[in-house]
């Protein structure tokens, strides 16, 4: 194309120079050949170095809350359930850890994305040793323990809720609700507590008070 635009220009040099007007007319119609030619190379040139933006594809993301989970000495072993999860390239699905949470994601599966969290653990992990492997329709998380002690619960929260309720105690008054006092501990609980617990107890709480109405 460099030669195709020195011929160009050189052709425009010489329609200037010439006196003849059929010299110039001939001139002319080559210069406009070759004009024509320049531009539809420039076009192509163009169009091959355009980049073509990829379509930006929105998926839906879906938070996953139900689970199974069990433990052995060494591990708390976290089972989600995701149909056709084996069929996807690995690189789609990651799991993150910290001593006291894991982060499974799941990119495009069947066209949507999936998070599952779980925060505040019980007891602190170890994020080095910590693993997960896929199975037909099967996620397998294992979380390292720290120490070898058996979990009651996977979270504070769940542990937290359930001391609660074995420190509330009838009212000796009769007349009292007997749910005065887990509904005290629960306010306690609420004040001290973080954003998850809040909104946790503030459920509860909610749910308490429409059954209490519905009597």
């Amino acid at each position: 194309m460099e030669e195709l635009m020195q011929d160009v220009a050189e052709l425009e040099l010489l329609q200037k120079q010439a006196k003849r007007q059929r010299i110039k007319n001939i001139l002319t119609v080559e210069l406009n050949r070759q004009q024509a030619e320049l531009g539809r190379l420039q076009a192509e040139i163009q169009n091959t170095e355009k980049v073509t933006k990829p379509a930006v594809i929105k998926r839906y993301q879906v938070k996953l809350t139900n689970y199974a989970w069990d433990q052995t000495s060494k591990f708390v072993k976290f089972y989600v359930t995701l149909k056709n999860v084996q069929n996807i390239p690995a690189e789609n699905i990651t799991c993150s850890f910290t001593a006291k949470s894991l982060e499974l994601s799941v990119k495009d599966l069947e066209g949507k994305d999936y998070l599952f969290t779980i925060n505040h653990l019980l007891m602190q992990i170890n994020p080095a040793d910590s693993v997960w492997r896929v199975k037909s329709d099967t996620i397998i998380i294992n979380a390292a323990k720290v120490e070898q002690k058996n979990w009651e619960f996977v979270t504070e929260i769940e542990k937290r809720a359930s001391d609660a309720k074995k420190l509330s105690t009838p009212n000796p008054d009769a007349s009292a609700d007997p749910s005065e006092g887990l509904m005290s501990l629960m306010k306690n609980m609420y004040e001290q507590g973080d954003d998850e617990m809040k909104r946790t107890i503030a459920k509860a709480m909610h749910e308490s008070q429409t059954k209490k109405g519905a009597l």
